[in-house]
């Protein structure tokens, strides 16, 4: 059984004979071929090296040894059928430092392919390493981590391993890579601090960092690294081993896991958590991926003409729900966050997975540590999945303990992520206070009118801005005209203000502390260093905003009222006031998540006149924040002129 596909690429599926006349696209298939166990790829030791590969379609397997990445290959040794439609085999000598491919015959048709449970790659990722994991420990590894509370707690700051070091001004001398964010006391202009110390300067909890796994050769290729090259990472290769063009020697397969250790055991130990940015929902291509090699029409969604699938836009969307890229993915996180001690995953395009793997991914990281986050696109998209299994923002109340991205507030406070005139709350948009309401109780149903995805704060990430689309500061550019810089900055601090005081998780992206610019364009994922790279040299001037931020984030932090728990806790205690149009009051009142204030008054100012609104009769009220634009305050009225947020307090 064989079929053309799309780019004019052969495929064949092999022979039903093969496998009873089951066919690979079938359940049956999975309810047939399911295998249960722990020992897919291979289990290293002096003695032997154990390999069992899962290809039930195969009618012959082989395992090839190399002794280097592009040299011929070594030896070739058959595998036995066993069970479940895998293949085993076990080579009794020491094979530390071979490299290794599994050789499949599906049909009439011979495939190469890399393991896809390879934890260790050469260069470009094409051959599988073997190795001793316990051997890549740098000196210092621990599994201890920084303490760290409930969800609502965390602050989120989003970067890109090369972005953050790579700008000449950054005073970092491994620019571009791992080792980059472990070195401390590095300085760049007007001797700013950069890179870790600027990170852990601005107080936040946790660095997402986009996708580290090894990524497709067609974006970055290891081989070529003296010429630019640039990518964001989101076209996966080998999933659970890290990206070699941010080590400091792609071609030694413990070094990139090595550096990679560094790293987080540097971030732990500046009391920093690390996110994983990780690209389940598709892969970089679907025609010669290792899955589509080993076991082709398996591990990918078709449609009813044995097309790919393609929800993504990137060609392909991967068949989470069936049972064995189930487990390899659920098996991956596990991987992930045991043997990297990874404190939270951050999956792309997460609506065009199935609700049951990511409760099974849930269920497993509490096992392993309950604080682990678990975070995600929840878009509602289409793709050749029933769509009550898909995991979007429709079936949250499913998927308790997972996060979903809060594109009401980002759209509220910016104007649609789409419609780059638009406008939002902050830059002058007309009706957007309901939905900047929605966004300030995490989306939670408040009462019959505010209400959204969510059923917990947990299950909300507030965001103004991320790797995706315009930053926040083009947007308000391409939106807002004819305006001073200054007022545009009133804008934006507003919207961080918002993000920062709201409850649920809080999420920023890189530079957004500095008015972050990619000059205007929209998608950056394989544009220059130029666009891409975090510019120090903005932060040096744009310092006071800098200072504004951490001002925000001090708050967030010493206010347990703006994080709290559950939806019961933020009706019994958030209440909106009455404030004219472009204007958001609220009080949390009577020491709201055990606050040290008795109640706090916030209120979101979008104009540049005069404004005046009633204060509740709760008591002696006095300036937290935001003192700048306070023109009077007595015990039952605020007038304030200028954008930005003012929070009061009674502290009695």
């Amino acid at each position: 059984m064989s079929v053309q596909l799309e780019r004019n690429v052969h495929i064949e599926y092999g022979d039903p004979a093969r496998t009873a006349g089951i066919s690979v696209f079938s359940p049956e298939f999975d309810d047939h071929y399911f295998y249960d166990g722990d020992d897919l790829g291979f289990r290293y030791s002096r003695e032997r090296t154990k390999f069992r590969l899962w290809a039930p379609t195969a009618t012959e397997a082989f395992v090839v040894l190399y002794r280097t990445w592009d040299g011929r290959s070594d030896r070739i040794i058959a595998m036995e059928e066993s069970v479940q439609g895998t293949w085993t085999v076990s080579i009794e000598e020491d094979l530390n430092g071979y490299l290794y491919t599994y050789l499949v015959r599906i049909g009439d048709q011979w495939n190469e392919a890399a393991d896809p449970y390879a934890t260790a790659v050469a260069v470009n990722g094409d051959r599988a390493a073997i190795i001793d994991l316990a051997q890549t420990d740098p000196d210092r590894w621990t599994a201890d981590k920084p303490v760290f509370g409930k969800a609502t707690d965390a602050i989120i700051y989003e970067a890109h391993i090369r972005d953050f070091s790579i700008h000449p001004a950054s005073g970092i001398t491994h620019k571009g890579k791992y080792l980059g964010l472990t070195e401390k006391g590095t300085r760049g202009p007007q001797g700013i601090k950069t890179g870790l110390d600027h990170i852990v300067d601005m107080g936040v909890t946790h660095v997402q960092l986009l996708p580290f796994y090894d990524y497709s050769t067609q974006s970055v290729d290891e081989t070529r690294l003296d010429v630019p090259q640039y990518n964001w990472g989101y076209d996966p290769k080998n999933y659970n081993a890290p990206e070699g063009s941010y080590a400091t020697d792609p071609y030694t397969p413990k070094t990139r896991i090595r550096e990679l250790k560094q790293l987080i055991q540097t971030l732990h130990d500046e009391g920093l958590r690390v996110i994983m940015d990780v690209v389940y929902n598709h892969v970089y291509d679907g025609y010669v991926v290792n899955f589509t090699k080993l076991v082709p029409g398996y591990y990918l969604r078709y449609n009813d003409r044995r097309e790919f699938s393609n929800g993504s836009g990137c060609g392909n969307d991967v068949a989470s729900e069936r049972k064995m890229m189930s487990k390899f993915i659920v098996e991956s996180v596990v991987h992930w966050a045991t043997e990297y001690h990874i404190d939270g995953f951050r999956f792309d395009l997460m609506g065009l997975l199935d609700t049951a793997t990511m409760n099974e991914i849930r269920h497993r990281l509490d096992m392993i540590d309950p604080s682990i986050l678990t975070i995600g696109e929840g878009w509602i998209m289409e793709t050749e999945l029933p769509s009550h299994r898909r995991a979007n923002q429709l079936q949250a109340g499913e998927m308790k303990g997972i996060g979903f991205f809060n594109d009401v507030i980002r759209d509220g406070l910016r104007g649609h992520v789409f419609e780059a005139r638009d406008r939002g709350f902050v830059s002058g948009g007309e009706g957007r206070e309901h939905v900047v309401k929605i966004g300030v109780t995490a989306c939670i149903p408040y009462d019959d009118w505010i209400k959204g995805f969510a059923h917990e704060p947990s299950q909300t990430v507030n965001y103004a801005e991320c790797h995706d689309n315009h930053t926040l500061w083009d947007k308000i550019l391409v939106s807002v005209d004819g305006e001073e810089n200054e007022l545009r900055r009133q804008m934006h601090r507003l919207a961080s203000s918002i993000v920062l005081t709201s409850q649920g998780i809080s999420f920023l992206h890189a530079g957004q502390e500095f008015c972050r610019t990619k000059y205007g364009f929209e998608n950056s994922y394989n544009l220059p260093d130029e666009v891409n790279r975090v510019d120090w040299e903005r932060c040096a001037e744009y310092q006071e905003d800098v200072q504004y931020m951490k001002d925000l984030i001090k708050l967030r932090k010493e206010h347990p009222a703006f994080r709290l728990e559950t939806a019961e806790l933020i009706r019994q205690h958030l209440v909106f006031e009455a404030s004219p149009g472009r204007t958001v009051a609220y009080t949390l009142r009577n020491h709201a998540g055990g606050d040290s204030a008795q109640h706090l008054y916030v209120l979101y100012n979008a104009r540049q006149d005069l404004v005046s609104v009633d204060l509740p009769d709760l008591g002696d009220w006095k300036v937290l924040h935001g003192s700048e634009t306070v023109r009077h305050i007595s015990e039952n009225k605020l007038e304030v002129q200028g954008i930005g947020m003012i929070v009061l307090a009674v502290t009695g």
